[in-house]
């Protein structure tokens, strides 16, 4: 069912033009991703067609990627261009289909469609269109199924606690003292939840095929844009995570930056990972986070995820009100893997040109749930979605 959309392989940083090629495994397979002479993006295959060696070594030239070990060349769609050794008028490069998908550069981020059939349109998301100082890009890699961070993310009661300074007051819930959401909805593009606070406001919202789109202090507000955090498979239990900021009223603030790519970048000190207990620090859970365990938030979103084990037994788990929008989430996605099995597109893939003209995220996150203009469009667009699927 992840198939069936455009993910995230990379970031554009990741690699640059003129820049080596780069290992990837996605969905458990193994990959290499390059940018040729005339800066086109490649996701193929990542040991050669001929003797299997690994083309993460290979020599950029003659307008593709070519092995060390006998020379064979392929293009960014893994055609076979040269393959030296062979004998005048040998046709064995023509019967070489090594394995390729199709990839776009966009918003800082390498996307790229691994499954079968013609790929969806791209969605018309703005963090895809936001000039580069507008936009925010990080990755992270956890060592744990990427469910347990989406539905990390979709579950808003967390962030009053394992994101908290101890020197701040947690936000002051309704008078019923309830932190979770009070309704979600089922969309033709995901699930919304709505929060009893100043007024219906938007929590964190299951996007398809595996995005969590959030809020953010300096990305609120109206026309402003938002946050999306965006898992991918490595495999069954290693997952990306993709965090992706955008600010339509003015370049984000370079706080923002830091905050987004702090621990995961050169110099950046030592990792947190399980082996070093995350690098708890008691003196600063007592003082100063209420973890201990810093003020960046994928670093608190790891250790969370990351302790329930690599895949965490769910039979084992005892769930609550505030959970609502995890159990919602949960039945949206095992919807969208049942239309997979019968054969139709899942919810959010995008074919039609109509459904692809505005942005749901933006729209969600940028117009008050109680304006009446905005349940107007939102209906108007989910009528389109249910045209296209049944379609």
């Amino acid at each position: 069912m992840l198939r069936r959309y455009w993910q995230p392989a990379a970031l554009s940083e990741d690699i640059p033009p003129g820049g080596p090629p780069l290992p990837v495994r996605l969905f458990g397979e193994d990959l290499v991703l390059f940018r040729d002479e005339q800066d086109r993006v490649g996701l193929i295959d990542l040991h050669c067609s001929h003797r299997r060696t690994d083309l993460s070594y290979g020599r950029l030239e003659d307008g593709g990627l070519r092995c060390i070990y006998h020379g064979w060349l392929y293009d960014v769609n893994g055609r076979c261009l040269e393959t030296p050794g062979e004998p005048d008028g040998s046709h064995l490069k023509d019967y070489v289909r090594h394995r390729a998908y199709p990839c776009r550069d966009a918003g800082g981020v390498i996307m790229t469609y691994m499954g079968t059939g013609e790929p969806p349109l791209l969605p018309n998301y703005g963090i895809f269109s936001a000039p580069p100082d507008h936009r925010v890009t990080g990755k992270f890699i956890l060592e744990c199924n990427y469910l347990q961070g989406l539905e990390g993310n979709m579950d808003s009661v967390h962030v009053q606690f394992l994101h908290r300074s101890v020197r701040t007051k947690p936000r002051t819930p309704p008078p019923n003292n309830y932190w979770g959401p009070t309704r979600v909805e089922e969309t033709e593009f995901g699930v919304w939840s709505y929060y009893e606070r100043d007024d219906m406001s938007a929590g964190p919202d299951l996007v398809f095929p595996s995005l969590c789109l959030t809020g953010g202090t300096d990305f609120q507000g109206r026309g402003d844009g938002y946050v999306v955090n965006w898992r991918v498979p490595i495999d069954d239990t290693h997952h990306y995570l993709f965090k992706l900021l955008f600010k339509q009223s003015a370049p984000r603030p370079e706080k923002v930056r830091e905050a987004a790519i702090a621990g995961n970048r050169p110099g950046a000190g030592p990792a947190r990972t399980r082996a070093n207990r995350y690098l708890q620090d008691r003196e600063e859970q007592r003082t100063s986070t209420f973890t201990g365990l810093g003020f960046v938030f994928p670093d608190n979103d790891k250790a969370a995820n990351e302790t329930q084990g690599p895949i965490y037994d769910r039979t084992k788990e005892l769930l609550g009100a505030e959970d609502m929008s995890i159990v919602a989430g949960r039945k949206a996605l095992l919807g969208a893997i049942q239309a997979v099995q019968e054969g139709r597109d899942p919810p959010g893939v995008i074919r039609d040109p109509a459904v692809n003209r505005v942005d749901p995220l933006f729209l969600k996150k940028n117009v008050p749930h109680s304006d009446g203009d905005m349940e107007a469009l939102f209906a108007e667009m989910e009528g389109r979605w249910v045209a296209a699927s049944a379609r």
